[in-house]
């Protein structure tokens, strides 16, 4: 299975904003954003010629790394959005964050999507009961997503529901820390997804 191995401070950097990849560690002085606020790289700190199509590219790459997603998967999602009733740019964030690793992060069971994505690959996750082991699965209107019962005593589980207060949960997403689970009661729209993401400039890029 592809997937990037390489330094997530490092995509930080490149979009020079905090993504919170790294859980705890984002809010720290020891992320690495707070040290170095340049992109990485011997020409990091070089003057960079901006341009429509740049900023267009760095708003997708932007999007792609917060959600964890590979340049294929991501245009897939696009090229589906575009066939979907709505907004072009809205549809394609409401299906990201309909993403079952997403969710599991959302509901705060996981201190990063990163983190969310293992606990589902390894099993831990449920909908509707029935394990789910696929992190882009999307989960619909009406489902419960849990942890399995055997699973609710992971350490980082527990932290992290502990902390769910504090971090907050969204709108369409009821949360039942008792019982490790949250429905999603409707679907997210723009105003839900608090993101530093312009969705037009996404649909600009893939529609050239």
């Amino acid at each position: 299975m592809a997937r990037y191995t390489g330094a997530v401070c490092k995509l930080c950097r490149r979009e020079r904003m905090k993504l919170f990849l790294k859980g705890p560690k984002c809010d720290t002085m020891k992320c690495p954003v707070e040290r170095k606020p340049y992109p990485p790289g011997q020409h990091g700190r070089g003057r960079i010629r901006e341009s429509e199509y740049l900023l267009q590219l760095r708003e997708k790459q932007k999007a792609r790394r917060i959600y964890g997603l590979l340049e294929r998967q991501f245009k897939n999602l696009y090229e589906q959005a575009t066939r979907d009733e709505g907004i072009t740019g809205e549809v394609l964030l409401q299906m990201l964050e309909l993403r079952i690793d997403n969710v599991v992060f959302r509901a705060n069971f996981a201190a990063s999507r990163n983190q969310a994505r293992q606990l589902v690959r390894h099993g831990h996750v449920a909908v509707n009961g029935r394990k789910v082991s696929i992190p882009s699965y999307r989960v619909s209107k009406g489902q419960v997503v849990s942890i399995k019962e055997k699973s609710r005593i992971n350490e980082q589980v527990k932290a992290s529901v502990e902390t769910a207060r504090a971090r907050g949960v969204p709108s369409w997403l009821d949360l039942t820390p008792e019982s490790f689970s949250g429905r999603v009661v409707e679907l997210p729209k723009r105003e839900d997804i608090k993101l530093p993401i312009q969705e037009q400039l996404i649909v600009e890029l893939y529609s050239k």
